[in-house]
């Protein structure tokens, strides 16, 4: 599935296939299942929905933190949580053992205890967290190869006095 497809969280119903209320299939574009859901108001998995469920997991994967541990993690294979700190400059103990728990429990990174003393656990993506860490990565590649075109495009957006304002 390229980056430009959304996933449907539930299957359709195979009884209603004319039925305009229903959500887009699957393999349609991102673009399209949102324009298509547009009129739909109680489907609950589409991601423009504030109560779509799929958010925790964009939240998860597009934290700073979660983009950059799955970064780190696809480079370096398996990574015990004292190198992943030292890996993510700026990360806190606390944020970390946060953004973990949330990207084990999407599935995208394995957890492996190995029940000794002093206590020894590795961190390692999942086939779904190498899926989701190849396209985090092209963004993260993309962001580095064109920050001297956002930096430029930031200072264009200030204007000397602060904030910039719309032309009454």
């Amino acid at each position: 599935m390229n980056r430009d497809q959304h996933e449907q969280h539930e299957p359709p119903d195979q009884s209603d296939q004319n039925d305009p209320q229903r959500p887009a299939q699957p393999g349609k574009t991102l673009r399209a299942t949102i324009a298509a859901n547009a009129e739909i108001d109680d489907f609950a998995a589409r991601l423009t929905a504030a109560n779509c469920p799929s958010r925790a997991v964009l939240s998860h994967l597009t934290s700073r933190w979660g983009t950059l541990i799955m970064v780190v993690l696809l480079a370096d294979g398996s990574r015990r949580f004292s190198q992943l700190r030292r890996a993510v400059g700026g990360v806190s103990e606390k944020m970390l053992a946060q953004t973990l728990d949330g990207l084990v429990g999407d599935g995208f990174v394995r957890r492996l205890d190995h029940q000794v003393i002093p206590p020894h656990v590795e961190y390692s993506l999942t086939a779904l967290g190498r899926e989701a860490a190849e396209r985090l990565a092209a963004l993260v590649d993309w962001i580095e190869q064109s920050y001297p075109r956002i930096e430029a495009a930031r200072r264009q957006a200030e204007p000397a006095g602060g904030k910039q304002t719309a032309a009454a």
